[in-house]
């Protein structure tokens, strides 16, 4: 069983429910059956929010470039990030390290491609950040599928900020079901659950939608390299 680091904290939460569904996909009969992890739980990354919305604040790059440092360096033969946004960074990430980066964006994007098909309409239920650097859009469009964004970016935000400071809540909820609802209505079926805040509330995507978490997909990532022969 290989060795994962986790770069958390952004946020806790759901850094935590990462761990929570690791241990829940790996068939275990004992303690040794499962995942070694080394997690970084660091909430004090610079926000991302600050940096790529707000043009204000501290760059991640730095702080995150010292984490898989760390990670490397304490015996992670992989790195893994729960946190979608930050995967803006991911290239200073693999710079940094010579372990592999298990990137959470690209494999959401093979995933998306899975159910949408070729030439499919893929709604993006996620932070403002990501639209704004075009973070999934690049993935996404690389592989054919078109990428719809959520027409209230606002109110995305307002609901991530939430769930960050009060946990999940019903307003977040009714924040992604209108988001999801409107989605669904420009044609996108499939979604990509791409914040790991909303990631706490999965539930709350519209009737009919084909919802992809990708924490889900980071979790089979990390599985996946684990379990498998070094």
């Amino acid at each position: 069983m290989r060795t994962v680091g986790i770069l958390g904290g952004m946020g806790p939460e759901a850094t935590v429910l990462l761990m929570q569904k690791i241990i829940a996909a790996v068939p275990a009969r004992d303690d040794g059956d499962h995942v070694p992890l080394i997690v970084d739980q660091n909430p004090q990354v610079p926000s991302r929010i600050a940096r790529l919305i707000e043009g204000t604040g501290a760059d991640p790059a730095p702080v995150l470039v010292a984490m898989a440092k760390r990670l490397e360096g304490a015996g992670a033969m992989a790195l893994a990030m729960p946190c979608n946004t930050a995967h803006h960074y991911a290239d200073e990430i693999r710079a940094a390290v010579s372990v592999p980066f298990l990137d959470m964006v690209a494999a959401s994007a093979r995933a998306a491609l899975a159910v949408a098909g070729l030439g499919g309409k893929v709604g993006l239920l996620a932070s403002p950040a990501v639209a704004k650097v075009g973070l999934f859009d690049r993935a996404l469009g690389a592989l054919g599928l078109e990428v719809i964004h959520p027409d209230d970016g606002a109110a995305m935000l307002a609901a991530i900020r939430s769930i960050k400071a009060e946990g999940p809540n019903d307003a977040a909820r009714g924040a992604l079901l209108a988001a999801s609802g409107a989605l669904l209505a420009k044609g996108a079926e499939v979604q990509l659950i791409a914040c790991t805040e909303f990631s706490l509330i999965p539930e709350a995507v519209a009737p009919g939608v084909q919802a992809i978490d990708t924490l889900d997909v980071l979790v089979g990532e990390i599985v996946g390299f684990a379990r498998a022969s070094a």
